[in-house]
């Protein structure tokens, strides 16, 4: 058989806690004075969520920041509350509402209203912020739920896909913007590391600061960065680790890389790099977002 129905994904009440900000507490509050929303449960027992579940409080979230009263909020219905929902859009920007719009789209697949959402974005913010202040933080919110399984991988290759052509054809605009004597910028991923889009980010971000960059990508094995290093020169090191790994691999990479290019600072970031609470090398330094990479180079440059 060659065709399959997509698998239910099942949201955790910390997922929805994760996802839309409203604490775990005050969603089971809801829960059960309002009706707002009804888990269901699995064969032995388990309380779980639904998309439309997670929708629905990723509305009652953007009205509820936005000053509507709960009670009121759930008198109203979907055409309601989609009304209201475009009005605020329409009056107030708030990245939030867009990181939570795009959730949404991504969980209906929805290609018009990624978008318009990001769209949107692009005229109220330039396309700059909106990669600091809204896809970046999306992301980081989409790679928390790949992480435990409740994203399917549909999903995330439809908003990857999307955002990849964007921040490709931005990347593409930077070419030769840099200074002759611009120091250079090393960016890859890990063997076996597949998850590019936030490389991608910072690489528009570091070329966008003056910097050259030679991108190397997914999944380079080690071999090849001593190679590259032998043949260029090389002033920073930038990755990015996502996918499981222990504890003593990620350290031991980290030493690797922290030894063999002893004489660059290397960059490191990512989910498994926020994990770890270990010692870094001297030359090592980790990045937990956009701005804390642009400080650090910004007086380097």
């Amino acid at each position: 058989m060659f065709f399959s129905e997509q698998p239910t994904i099942k949201y955790s009440i910390k997922d929805l806690e994760q996802l839309t900000g409203i604490k775990a507490h005050t969603i089971r509050i809801w829960e059960k004075r309002y009706q707002l929303i009804s888990p269901e449960r699995t064969s032995t027992n388990i309380r779980y969520y639904t998309d439309n579940d997670l929708k629905r409080l990723l509305n009652v979230s953007i009205l509820n920041r936005h000053g509507i009263k709960i009670s009121n909020i759930v008198t109203m219905n979907n055409d309601e509350i989609n009304e209201r929902i475009i009005d605020i859009s329409e009056t107030n920007y708030d990245s939030d509402n867009q990181i939570e719009q795009l959730i949404i789209s991504m969980i209906d697949l929805d290609e018009s209203r990624f978008d318009r959402v990001l769209s949107s974005s692009v005229i109220k913010l330039g396309f700059d912020d909106t990669v600091v202040k809204v896809l970046y933080p999306f992301f980081e919110k989409i790679g928390l739920l790949w992480q435990i399984g409740s994203v399917y991988p549909a999903q995330e290759h439809f908003v990857s896909n999307l955002v990849r052509q964007k921040l490709i054809i931005a990347i593409d605009g930077q070419s030769g913007s840099h200074k002759p004597d611009a120091k250079t910028f090393l960016m890859f991923l890990p063997s076996n590391e597949w998850h590019e889009l936030g490389l991608l980010f910072y690489s528009y971000l570091v070329k966008k600061s003056g910097f050259r960059v030679l991108y190397l990508g997914q999944s380079v094995p080690f071999e090849d960065l001593l190679e590259v290093k032998n043949k260029h020169r090389i002033d920073y090191l930038f990755t990015s680790i996502t996918t499981p790994v222990t504890q003593k691999k990620y350290t031991e990479y980290i030493q690797q890389l922290s030894i063999a290019f002893a004489a660059n600072t290397v960059f490191i970031t990512g989910y498994q790099a926020n994990e770890f609470k270990i010692i870094l090398p001297d030359n090592v330094v980790k990045i937990g977002s956009p701005e804390e990479l642009l400080n650090a180079i910004k007086v380097n440059n």
